[in-house]
């Protein structure tokens, strides 16, 4: 009877010491389950925290530096804060909100922008024709009274009329002007006479074909590019210096006008854009153009898109920049020789230069003589007769061609002519001792111009 005593005091002892162990094991496990429990609560806050972050972030700064994005793509775009503590599901759904919000600003600009075009070419339009009638007017008041201010508002008003034509390509819309084949040097002087600073754009034509021209399609388009960059050329250089615009023409490659200018030049990212610019994008907004925008390479690469043109920007030797426009071959070809060109229209160099060298005498020109007063009128004393040269046949020496006038030398002088007509007409005759000094001193002249021819 001991024995089973004993043996059923091991077995309750056994059974205790299981019990136990049982019960710290269970213990021991669901003291392990609040700990992760803990655990996966505190990475559940941090999460939702991150995630709280991140959509802040997103709306914040994100969402807006990728809208600024688009009109300068060197701004940065921020990522994830936090791109660890954010699972792959919330941050691929981060990631396609940034994209959804960049696509709606794209798509909203294009509207509104499509929207500022429409409504700028119809207006552009309108004042485009109204200018038009004012032209017209002035030239009709030209020719009935001599007045320079007629011409000062006849120019302000050309400079208006460059304007709204810019705006009305930039907007898509035709140029508004229809011409016939125009020389090409005319293009450039009506390109020169768009611009304000006019009188400091020196034109060398280098041209082997005088009489080389732009066909009608192209010929008002490349004189509003042309105008364009010297509008831009005068506008970023000392007033003092000059802009030297150069007529080239190359064998099966077509024209070229080069425009270069001392100005101040332009950076890396400047230059960039302007190439950029100038290459003709396919598409440009109004909103990418800055405030106040700035148009002229815009215009340019539009119009070298739509005709074929070619336009190249980089530094220039005279320290500003140097713009190459380049007019293909199939946009030229040669009127004939009998229209007259422009008075304006500078003469190819080559053949200046021959000329001036054919012109020029062999002996220096004798000093005139000083003038006499006798009774209190001036007079001229007879030369001594000159002898002679010896000359095997008479040859005619061509004339050197008299230089270019500017607008302001032909108004000076319309107006002096017409001023000398009025005053001749009002002003009562002249005594006759004035009169019989007049006559002798035109029979001096007479006779000197006979010694020359002599």
């Amino acid at each position: 009877m001991a024995w089973i005593v004993a043996l059923i005091a091991v077995v309750a002892a056994v059974t205790a010491v299981v019990r136990s162990q049982n019960a710290a094991r269970d213990a021991n496990v669901a003291w392990a389950r609040v700990e992760l429990a803990e655990r996966q609560a505190k990475a559940a806050d941090a999460r939702t925290t991150a995630l709280t972050d991140e959509i802040r972030q997103l709306a914040q700064k994100r969402i807006p530096a990728a809208a600024l994005a688009l009109s300068h793509p060197s701004a940065p775009v921020p990522g994830l804060r936090e791109a660890a503590e954010v699972d792959g599901g919330s941050a691929r759904l981060l990631t396609e909100a940034v994209q959804a919000a960049r696509a709606a600003v794209i798509e909203e600009r294009q509207r509104v922008d499509a929207a500022a075009r429409a409504a700028m070419r119809g207006t552009s339009a309108k004042i485009q024709s109204l200018l038009n009638q004012s032209q017209q007017l002035l030239h009709e008041l030209q020719h009935e009274y001599d007045d320079p201010r007629i011409l000062q508002l006849d120019f302000r008003n050309e400079l208006a009329l460059r304007r709204t034509q810019a705006t009305a390509v930039l907007c898509d819309a035709w140029p508004g002007l229809a011409r016939q084949n125009s020389p090409l040097v005319e293009i450039v002087l009506g390109a020169q006479s768009r611009v304000a600073g006019y009188e400091r754009i020196k034109v060398a034509n280098h041209l082997r074909d005088e009489w080389l021209a732009v066909v009608a399609r192209a010929a008002e388009p490349l004189a509003i590019a042309l105008a364009e960059l010297l509008a831009n050329a005068t506008a970023y250089s000392h007033p003092d210096t000059d802009v030297q615009v150069t007529v080239q023409q190359s064998g099966g490659r077509g024209a070229f006008l080069v425009v270069d200018d001392a100005g101040i030049g332009m950076d890396d990212d400047a230059l960039e854009r302007a190439r950029a610019l100038l290459a003709g994008p396919s598409e440009v907004l109004l909103t990418e153009l800055g405030d106040p925008p700035q148009t002229g390479f815009a215009v340019v690469g539009r119009l070298v898109v739509q005709y074929g043109l070619s336009c190249h920007i980089e530094p220039s030797p005279f320290g500003g920049m140097r713009t190459i426009l380049r007019v293909p071959a199939h946009l030229l070809t040669v009127l004939e020789d009998d229209r007259s060109l422009s008075a304006l229209a500078p003469k190819p160099v080559h053949a200046h230069t021959a000329t001036t060298a054919a012109a020029e005498p062999e002996t220096a020109a004798e000093p005139e003589p000083a003038a006499e007063v006798r009774n209190g009128l001036p007079s001229r004393r007879r030369r001594a007769p000159r002898p002679a040269p010896v000359r095997s046949a008479p040859a005619a020496t061509p004339a050197a061609p008299p230089p270019p006038r500017t607008p302001e030398q032909a108004e000076a002088s319309w107006a002096a002519l017409q001023q000398g007509t009025l005053s001749g007409r009002s002003a009562p005759a002249a005594p006759p001792e004035a009169q019989h000094h007049d006559d002798k001193d035109g029979q001096d002249d007479r006779n000197d111009q006979g010694d020359d021819e002599t």
